[in-house]
Formats: structure tokens, C-alpha cells, sequence
């Protein structure tokens, strides 16, 4: 028996019985589309927080991270000095391993007001220019603060696009780009001039996005809705904490905003934050030893920090995605495996109903080998069909995924996650076909022909 006759002969069965076809094949359809839909989410998320690190200052970065004394050093716990600046000019002169270092102070609960709006920035601190480099910042218009600024306190800030949203309305808005460049904003009160402001920055679906609205025919008012305002609100959550960021010198933070009224007046000095960057990522063990012993000297032997490195970041990551995917195949693999059942006992049914006509094919020379055969083909076509329905009920899914996803956790469709579930719906049709086959070939023929 040719292999194309027994297809046909399995589609013939197939569509003979139309109605109960399709219930058996709904297990597969549910399974195909939601293992194929799982991985797309995944896949998305994996995207996101892929773009997310490297939007945040890519893998060479490294945090200096305060944490309490070990337990050794507890009776020098109140001497711990946290981080200061003298910590950043250590580092640069004696951490040669160690290519950038930017310090920040951060402005403790910041507000900025204009007018009658106002907004809580994800990040309002005082920088050096090195954070440019360290966090990929790209000023678009106007400039960055300078020595000058630094030294005499200048109350200047650079902003981004989010910021510039929310305080001065969107591009949408206004019907053009919106540069409030020598503008005056309110940060806790204190008057600052904007000299600066940053791109606008946006994960690799927002950009598609955008390319295609200025493909688009632009639409009016009148004939429909406008597209979505506020260009600082989309994307993933890294893009949108830089664009909702504030940075002003690192001196002028100090002098404004960091003065402890229990310290008798005196700015309180400690730091918010230390971020570095390794010269060479193949010498990053080193780098962080480097920086490490010239921290236990300036902190006088007491170990109250630690080092968060993006590739503990990145292991954190290929640890959540292995269990998202683990979580997704089992919850896929169930509803193929009820599928699978529901194949089989559609097969065993088939046979009984077929009783006479394989005694028949037996009696004129089909031999137990052909009979199982065919039962097989039947059952692996009928899988088949079943996972091409899903893939297509999986587009379906995936769209309505893409919905009710953040913009950055797009989900993203592979050829290798359908070619999976076809692949994982074929061998669940096989093993399903396995019993009725091995049923159907041990008839006897002169049983079979009495059969009523």
C-alpha cells in the first residue's frame, strides 16, 4: 500500500466523519496554538528585558551597592562611612581596571512643577558628565552641563522627552517638536533653568511603530482618532525610566537639596550612588578586586558595600526565561497529551466501526504490517490537521497577546516554536495511533468478516 493512498485514505476517514473530527482535533488545536503563543510571549519578554539591560547601560556596567557590616564587623557598624566622594577620586587614581566612574546624588522625593502641571521624574540626581557614558545617554538638544556649572552650583538641569511631556505637553499636542530649551522648571520649589534635553529614547517595537505612522496617511480629527499621545509613556519600563530623567551637577544637588538639619547645616556628603564600568569584560574578576581593595581603604577596612554586576543580571534573566518556558511546555504538553487521548479513542472507534472492511483488506493479502500502517497514517494525519489549526488559532492568540502586552514585551513569533508543536503533534499522533494499530493489525480475518 503506497504511502499517498493511505494519506488519502486517512483524509477520506477524516472527512466522513467531519463533526467528530474536529471535537477530537480541539485538544491539539489548544495545545499547538497555546505552546506556540507561550513561546511567542516569552520570547517577547526575553526581548524586553534584553533591551532593558543594555538601555540601562549594557554588561560592562557594574553598581556599587551599600549593604550592611558582616557580622564580624558589627561593632563597627556605626562607623560604616557609606559612599562618598572621595570613594570616585580613589577609584580613578588607583583602579586603573576600572574605565568610568560616575557618582550620583539623588534629590530625595522630587517633584518638578510648571505652572499648573507638574510630575514625579524616576530619576531627579546630580551627576558628573561621565553618566552620559555610563547609562548611554545622548543629549538631542541644547547641551550638557560643563565644569563651570559643576563648580559654582549652576541651577541648570538636563530633561527627558518624558519629563518634557509632562510638563510642556507632547509633539502630538502642540502639532510639532516642543524644545523648551532656557525654560524655568520647579524642582522642590527651587527655580531651574532646562539647558538641555535628551532623545527620545524607545525599544525596537516602538520604532517600528513609529516608521510605519509616518508611512500612514495622517488622519484628522474629524475623520478619526488621533494616534496615542504622550511618547515618553511608551515602551519598555528602561526606556521609559530615561526618558522621565533629571540631571543636574552632582555639586549643585549637594549645595540645594542635601543639607541635613541634624548635621547642623552641613550638606550631608554621602553619595545615592557609584556606578563603573570594567575596562576589558574578559578581566572583570580582577577589575572588581581592584576596586574592592581600594575601597576597604578608603572605607578603613570595613566591608559595608558589594558589587552588582549586569551579568548577574543577565543569569537572573536566563533563569526566568528557562522557568517560563518549563511552565509553558508543561502546560502546553497537557493539553497535547488530552488531545492525544482524544485521538486515540477516535481511532479505537474507527476500528470497531471497521471491523469487516480490515478482515476484508485482510482476506485479499494486506498484511498486519499494512494494516498498522494505515492506522498510524490516520492517526498522525489527523494530528497534523490539528496542528495546522493551531498554528492558525495561534496567530489569533498571539495578536491578543500583543494587545494586552506592554509595547517592549511584544510577543514575537518563531519558525522554531512552530515547527516544535507540529513536530511534538505528529509524535503525541503516533503514540496515540499506537494501541488502536497494534489492535486493528492482531483481527482475524475470518473473525472480522462475522463481524456484526
Amino acid at each position: 500500500m503506497h504511502l499517498f493512498n493511505t494519506i488519502v485514505i486517512g483524509l477520506k476517514e477524516i472527512w466522513a466523519h467531519k463533526f467528530r473530527s474536529v471535537l477530537t482535533m480541539f485538544g491539539i488545536v489548544l495545545g499547538v496554538a497555546s505552546l506556540v503563543g507561550m513561546s511567542a510571549l516569552i520570547k517577547g519578554m526575553e526581548n524586553g528585558m534584553r533591551e532593558s539591560m543594555v538601555a540601562m547601560g549594557g554588561a560592562d556596567k557594574v553598581l556599587l551597592e551599600m549593604q550592611p557590616v558582616p557580622a564580624y564587623q558589627d561593632h563597627l557598624a556605626d562607623q560604616a562611612p557609606g559612599r562618598l566622594i572621595r570613594d570616585v577620586y580613589a577609584l580613578a587614581n588607583a583602579a586603573p581596571l576600572m574605565r568610568v566612574i560616575s557618582p550620583e546624588m539623588a534629590v530625595p522625593d522630587a517633584v518638578l512643577t510648571r505652572a499648573e502641571k507638574s510630575c514625579d521624574p524616576s530619576e531627579c540626581v546630580g551627576v558628573w558628565p561621565a553618566v552620559l557614558e555610563m547609562n548611554l545617554h545622548r543629549v538631542a538638544h541644547g547641551r550638557f552641563f560643563n565644569a563651570i556649572d559643576e563648580e559654582r552650583a549652576h541651577a541648570v538641569c538636563v530633561i527627558g522627552t518624558g519629563v518634557r511631556d509632562a510638563l510642556f505637553g507632547t509633539p502630538e499636542e502642540a502639532g510639532r517638536e516642543i524644545i523648551p530649551l532656557g525654560e524655568r522648571i520647579q524642582i522642590n520649589g527651587q527655580p531651574f533653568t532646562i539647558v538641555g534635553m535628551f532623545e527620545h529614547y524607545m525599544g525596537e517595537q516602538e520604532a517600528k511603530e513609529r516608521a510605519l505612522a509616518r508611512k500612514a496617511p495622517k488622519v484628522s480629527d474629524a475623520q478619526g482618532p488621533k494616534r496615542q499621545k504622550g511618547w515618553g509613556k511608551r515602551g519598555g519600563w528602561a526606556f521609559s525610566r530615561k526618558n522621565m530623567t533629571v540631571y543636574m551637577p552632582l555639586n549643585t544637588a549637594w549645595v540645594r537639596f542635601r543639607v541635613a538639619g541634624d548635621l547642623d547645616g552641613i550638606p550631608d556628603p554621602r553619595l545615592s550612588d557609584i556606578d563603573l564600568k570594567v575596562s576589558d569584560m574578559s578581566r572583570m574578576e580582577a577589575a572588581l578586586q581592584q576596586a574592592r581593595n581600594v575601597l576597604l581603604v578608603t572605607h578603613n577596612g570595613i566591608e559595608d558595600f558589594n558589587f552588582r554586576t549586569q551579568e548577574n543580571q543577565i543569569e537572573s534573566i536566563n533563569k526566568q526565561i528557562q522557568n517560563a518556558r518549563m511552565s509553558g511546555g508543561i502546560i502546553a504538553g497537557i493539553s497535547l497529551l488530552v488531545g492525544g487521548i482524544g485521538i486515540m479513542n477516535i481511532m479505537l472507534a474507527s476500528i470497531s466501526e471497521r471491523v469487516r472492511e480490515i478482515g476484508t483488506c485482510k482476506a485479499i493479502g494486506a498484511t498486519g504490517l499494512e494494516i498498522f500502517v494505515q492506522i498510524i497514517v490516520e492517526s498522525v494525519v489527523l494530528s497534523i490537521l490539528g496542528a495546522l489549526f493551531g498554528l492558525v488559532a495561534s496567530t489569533g492568540l498571539v495578536n491578543v497577546l500583543g494587545l494586552i502586552s506592554p509595547t517592549g514585551n511584544t510577543p514575537v513569533v518563531t519558525w522554531q516554536a512552530q515547527a516544535i508543536a507540529v513536530a511534538f503533534s505528529a509524535g503525541v499522533g503516533i503514540i496515540a495511533g499506537l494501541f488502536p494499530a497494534f489492535k486493528a493489525a492482531r483481527l482475524s480475518p475470518m473473525q472480522a468478516l462475522r463481524y456484526e
